[in-house]
Formats: C-alpha cells, structure tokens, sequence
C-alpha cells in the first residue's frame, strides 16, 4: 500500500549558521535595559533550511513523498530545487516571487547549545496568496496538511483552508507563537488532528490562546511535547500518555541543534504515513533528530534504517527497531 501523502506548509529558507567559542551569559552584565553584543565566531556554514522545507527533506530521505507548500525567491530555483527534489520531495507547489529573495535564518549557537537568531521574511511573506485548493487537485489525494511555521496570515488561511476541505491538519505553530495573539493562537489550535510543540512552546500555547492544558487536550485529537534530549511526551484523549527517550548522539561528535525539531518532525510524520503507530513513529522521529543533531545543517544528515537498527534497538529494543525497518521495506 502507498504511504500517505501529507502537504507541508511552512517556510523555505536558507541557514547562516556560526559557532561562538564561549557562553552568551558570560556577556551579559550590568544593566541588561540596553544591550549592544558583538560576538567574534569561529565559523559560518550556509545551509539549506526553513522549517517545511527541513520536515520535507528527512521525510523524503524515508520514501513517502511530501508536498512542500511555500513561498521563494528565484534564488530558489536551481541547486535549492534541485537539492530537495533528489531527496524525494515534491516542489511542485511551491510558489516563486518576482520580487522577492528567499528567506534568511541567521543563528550564532555557544558552547552549551543556546542560540540567538534572527530571521528575515523575504518571499515567505508571499505564501497567503498559495491556495491548497489546486495543490490538493494536483496531488489526487492528500491525508494530512501541515501547518508550520510562516508567514502569520498564510498559516491561519491554510488551517482555514484544510478545515473546509475536510482535511485533517497538524498545528505546529512554533517559532511564531511568541508574535501571535490569542484569537490567532486559537484559530490555529482548534480542531487540530495533531498539535506539536517543544515545552516553552506548549506553556505559550496555553498562556496565548488562555486555555488550559486539559482544555487543548480536549481541543485537539493528539497533542506532541518535545522535550529536546529528554524525549518526548504524547497525548491523546482517553488513552494512556505516551513518555520516550530520546536517542543519545555518539559521544565523538559536537551536536548542532539547528534543525533538530523539524527532523524529529520528519520522522513522526513519516512514521504516521506507513501507518506506524503513535510511540513507533515517535521513536522513529527521535532518531532522525538524532541523525540531524550529528551534522552541521538541517538538510545535511543521511538516513539508513538498516544502519541505525542498532541505535533503535539500544533505546527501544530489538522489537521496535525491526517494526520501524520492516513498515520502510521496499516489500512492505
């Protein structure tokens, strides 16, 4: 049986990641009402990144063809284009400005993992005008949408837009929740089959849309917290929550965060399209994190089941692993 389709919306942008040799806490002295940093760093990689395009790419590498839904510049067509649709996803929809550059996510990490990061809009601001309409025509059939982040009104007419059409829609808000109000807050969270989010996330979620926890919980059909190295929490109305590990990362490498929730995103979501079950597929998402955690870059990692049935089997055992490998099989 064909995996399920799912239509990734969110941002597509590039990635100028540096290394700071030291810790940002150590500069922030005196008075912090007026703050002027300068940080010398040790490197700059440019990368491929932004949140859909990042999901898309691991979920690809697992052979389940998503649609990414978003906006770029020209600069996107070529390499960028090219890079994504070898690694199994679909570029089909997404929509080139005339005017516009790709967005920019610039982001300094220290040496204990905290990053400060700015972020330039650029095209995204042009995904409100993409439809899912034609998408979904295009594509024959699509299960799931997702919402991620973007630009602020593209993620409220895309949930508007899945609800018409029947589709059920993953919410995951993310980095734009510290810009949104309550009523949007709400209007992306309502009805969600899937709402996602690490732990600060979850806690404005709730502070944002001033519904409790229980009160989500019963708004949504599956509610996700990450908890970054410690694992993950999964909710569900009236069955039993769901608490895993994380994969550890291999001792002899330096771990960059930058991309790491849209790989475990990956996975789950990956794992939901073959039909895995809710812990196997979130077992599945932590180890793609994991992967991601090990490279420099969001679409920089490999992903080889068969040579990471012995991380699976070391955190979950024997059985997991061999439920994860066999649901990718090329017979399965």
């Amino acid at each position: 049986m064909a995996p399920r389709r799912i239509a990734v919306t969110g941002s597509i942008a590039q990635d100028h990641l540096m290394s700071f040799p030291g810790s940002f806490t150590d500069q922030l002295v005196g008075d912090l009402s007026s703050i002027s940093l300068s940080f010398l760093v040790d490197d700059l990689e440019i990368r491929r990144g932004g949140t859909a395009a990042n999901i898309c790419f691991g979920m690809g590498q697992l052979g389940v063809d998503p649609i990414l839904v978003g906006a770029v510049g020209q600069d996107f067509l070529g390499d960028d284009e090219a890079w994504l649709q070898r690694h199994g996803v679909d570029t089909a929809s997404v929509w080139v400005s005339k005017d516009a550059h790709t967005a920019r996510f610039l982001c300094t990490t220290d040496e204990h993992e905290n990053q400060l990061a700015s972020f330039y809009a650029g095209a995204m601001s042009e995904a409100r005008r993409i439809e899912l309409g034609p998408i979904i025509e295009r594509a024959g059939t699509v299960d799931w949408v997702l919402v991620a982040a973007n630009d602020p009104e593209a993620m409220a007419r895309h949930t508007d837009q899945a609800r018409h059409l029947g589709i059920p829609f993953v919410a995951d808000p993310s980095q734009q929740l510290p810009r949104m109000d309550g009523p949007a807050t709400r209007q992306l969270v309502d009805g969600a089959d899937i709402l996602i989010a690490n732990e600060y996330e979850r806690a404005l979620t709730e502070d944002k849309s001033g519904w409790s926890a229980d009160e989500i919980n019963d708004r949504v059909r599956i509610r996700v917290t990450t908890h970054g190295p410690n694992g993950v929490t999964i909710e569900q109305r009236g069955q039993s929550t769901i608490e895993l590990p994380a994969v550890p990362p291999r001792d002899d490498v330096k771990v960059e965060p930058t991309g790491a929730g849209d790989a475990w995103r990956a996975g789950f979501l990956a794992g939901l399209c073959v039909d895995l079950d809710l812990a196997a597929s979130a077992q599945l998402g932590c180890l793609v994190a994991t992967q991601c955690l090990e490279t420099v870059g969001p679409q920089e990692y490999g992903i080889d089941l068969d040579a990471a049935a012995e991380r699976l089997g070391a955190a979950y055992g024997n059985e997991a692993a061999s439920l994860i490998q066999d649901a990718f099989s090329p017979d399965a």
